[in-house]
C-alpha cells in the first residue's frame, strides 16, 4: 500500500460496509443499489471501481453519498434509478437502504388495497411474477407422488 492506512469498516450510505473489499463490490452490498448503479455511481465520482473501500478519503466519501443523493445533476439517466416515475412526484430518484424497504412495503400495501392482481397473490403468499406454481414455491407439508401398494 502507498501510505493510505485500509480501514477495515466503513460507514458510507447509512449501510456498514466491508473496507477490504473493492468500492465496486461494497457498494452492491447497499440495499437498493445494483452493479450497474454502483459503476455509474463511482464513474460520475472519478472513483476507480478496483480501489479498497478503506482507501477512500473523506472527500472520495462524500463525493459519492453526494452523487447517490442528486443523481441528476451529474447526468445519471433515468432508466437507472431504482424509483421511476414515482406516482406521489411523478420524479426518479435512488432509494438507498430504509429508505428502499419503506417505499417498497408502502407499494405492496397498496397494490392489495386496491385489489390488484399482484396484490391479491401477495395477500395470499404466492408467487407474483407469473412464475409456475404447481410443484414450486411450496410451503409447508409438501405434496408428492405416491406410488399405488
Amino acid at each position: 500500500m502507498s501510505g493510505v492506512e485500509l480501514k477495515r469498516v466503513v460507514r458510507l450510505l447509512n449501510t456498514t460496509l466491508d473496507g477490504t473489499k473493492p468500492v465496486l463490490i461494497s457498494l452492491t452490498n447497499v440495499k437498493g443499489m445494483s452493479y450497474t448503479l454502483a459503476t455509474a455511481v463511482l464513474r460520475k465520482a472519478g472513483i476507480p471501481p478496483n480501489k479498497r473501500l478503506g482507501e477512500l478519503s473523506e472527500e472520495e466519501q462524500a463525493k459519492i453519498e453526494e452523487v447517490v443523493n442528486n443523481p441528476k445533476k451529474y447526468g445519471i439517466p433515468w432508466w437507472l434509478m431504482n424509483r421511476q416515475k414515482d406516482y406521489r412526484s411523478n420524479d426518479s430518484v435512488i432509494l438507498i437502504g430504509d429508505d428502499f424497504n419503506w417505499y417498497l412495503t408502502q407499494d405492496i400495501s397498496l397494490m392489495k388495497k386496491i385489489g390488484s392482481w399482484k396484490g391479491i397473490r401477495h395477500e395470499l403468499g404466492l408467487k407474483v411474477r407469473g412464475q409456475r406454481t404447481k410443484t414450486t414455491g411450496r410451503a409447508g407439508r409438501t405434496v408428492g407422488y405416491q406410488r399405488k401398494k
